[in-house]
């Protein structure tokens, strides 16, 4: 029997969305795809009952570590907390089955909801406008310096270069790269922060802009930062703030009041969102009203009571992407707003900064710490005099494993020396907190007692210990279960 493709008729009201039923002709997959793709006879798939299935996956699920199974340090790239509302709220029939190409008459609560994180985005962080379409905070830097790029052109500026500081994200000098611009970089102080006499020395009338991470990537929040912007502002240069770390700030300050002209947030830290594997994130650019009208087109707006999508912004950087950046993440990221509310997101942030500096506190009576300094949301600490005793920060990452946490981030940022950098986040509890620093102690008493142990960790994983450096020169993406 000839093998049907049926195409169901669209119903009046469907979704919610208004929509005309559609006449559409029952057609047979001969005539869509060639002869030779087509299967003469069902694959052979196993007939496998719902129990093993689920315990498939669960087994699956239990071999990789996630914030599901226990604490997950890693500092400086995600918040590691994804309320289950939020996937409930992106599952919504009217967001989850909306199609991008559909009409503005017929999108008007997906064009709602962006219009609304905007506007939230802005009331947060001091900005004039955002644009959402960045899907990944390395986007929108690069769409921020190319917003500052377009400021300079249309003003008639010579402007070669962008001050960037040592400890920065390894982005923020690619990002200035691709939009034309040379990295001058800026040391850092003996306490972690910018050093303002190299900063004053490489002030001249060919400076685009600073670019400058807030709290920085050592956990530590400028306090120059009224210096910084005057020089940069008194070349006629722009302040960038790169926002990863804007979970230690909300509510408590904001950018534009800090004097910064444009920062990305990214959402999927921030706010919640998933960021696992790499993505899918989401990076908003935020500006102060003189540079509104660059932010990339569409623009949303509000007119009467419709939303629209402005294309009609001459002096726009252009479009970023064909749709409108990355939808279920921010449907999260507007559902984690939404939830905790102005105070909610105030104690976020409080909480985050105390987990960080009891979490220090404690460590730091034995671990040796990059820069004495009270901290924000994240610390790094130093395993130099660990690695005297032959064992890396690697090691002590990889024995974490075998207590069923999460490493912290190593290596960076390159100014400390075996770093780890740990970030709690808000939502874990003093008893994980503090199971964390007996774990961490019990690493420092093997290295002492029986420092093998550690330098071969990890024994409870799926996969041992692997070779790093023939791993890099040999890559192997084929997975063969029978080679494990």
């Amino acid at each position: 029997m000839e093998t049907k493709l049926i195409i169901e008729k669209g119903r009046k009201g469907q979704m919610g969305i208004g929509l005309p039923p559609m006449d559409v002709p029952e057609k047979s997959i001969a005539t869509l795809i060639p002869t030779e793709l087509i299967r003469d006879k069902a694959p052979a798939l196993p007939e496998v009952s719902e129990p093993e299935l689920v315990r498939h996956y669960i087994n699956l699920s239990t071999k990789n570590h996630h914030v599901d199974k226990n604490l997950y340090p890693l500092g400086s790239c995600t918040m590691k907390y994804n309320p289950k509302i939020n996937d409930w709220t992106a599952a919504h029939l009217m967001l989850a089955t909306a199609h991008p190409h559909q009409p503005e008459i017929a999108s008007q609560q997906q064009l709602r909801l962006y219009y609304e994180l905007e506007q939230m985005l802005c009331n947060i962080t001091g900005m004039n406008r955002f644009t959402l379409q960045p899907a990944a905070g390395s986007q929108g830097e690069l769409v921020g310096v190319m917003v500052m790029r377009k400021y300079h052109e249309l003003k008639g500026n010579h402007k070669t270069t962008i001050l960037i500081p040592d400890a920065a994200h390894g982005t923020n000098p690619a990002s200035v790269a691709m939009a034309g611009y040379n990295v001058v970089e800026v040391k850092s102080s003996s306490n972690g922060l910018v050093d303002i006499d190299d900063f004053k020395s490489k002030i001249n009338d060919e400076v685009a802009g600073f670019m400058l991470t807030n709290p920085n990537t050592l956990g530590l929040f400028e306090d120059n930062l009224s210096i910084l912007a005057d020089l940069i502002h008194g070349v006629d240069g722009l302040m960038y703030m790169d926002g990863a770390n804007m979970n230690a700030l909300l509510g408590l300050v904001k950018p534009a009041e800090l004097g910064f002209d444009i920062t990305h947030i990214n959402l999927h830290k921030t706010f919640s969102t998933p960021h696992g594997g790499g993505g899918p994130g989401a990076g908003p650019i935020g500006v102060v009203e003189k540079l509104a009208n660059y932010l990339p087109i569409p623009r949303i707006d509000k007119v009467n009571d419709a939303y629209t999508l402005n294309v009609d912004l001459p002096h726009s950087i252009g479009r970023l992407s064909a749709f409108y950046g990355n939808f279920g993440v921010l449907v999260r990221a507007w559902t984690y707003i939404r939830t905790l509310g102005a105070e909610g997101l105030v104690d976020t942030s409080k909480n985050a900064i105390i987990n960080a500096n009891y979490l220090m506190a404690k460590l730091t009576t034995r671990y040796d710490i990059g820069y004495e300094h009270a901290c924000m949301h994240e610390f790094v600490l130093s395993a130099q005099k660990e690695k005297e005793k032959g064992i890396k920060a690697l090691d002590i990452a990889k024995r974490l494993l075998d207590y069923g946490y999460h490493s912290p981030t190593m290596y960076f940022p390159l100014i400390v020396k075996e770093a780890l950098m740990i970030e709690p986040t808000e939502n874990e509890t003093k008893e994980t907190l503090d199971d964390f620093i007996d774990v961490m102690f019990k690493i420092l008493d093997e290295i002492d007692d029986n420092p093998e142990i550690v330098k071969n960790a990890p024994y409870t994983t799926p996969i041992r210990r692997v070779d790093e450096t023939v791993a890099n020169r040999q890559l192997n993406t084929h997975w063969n279960v029978n080679e494990f």
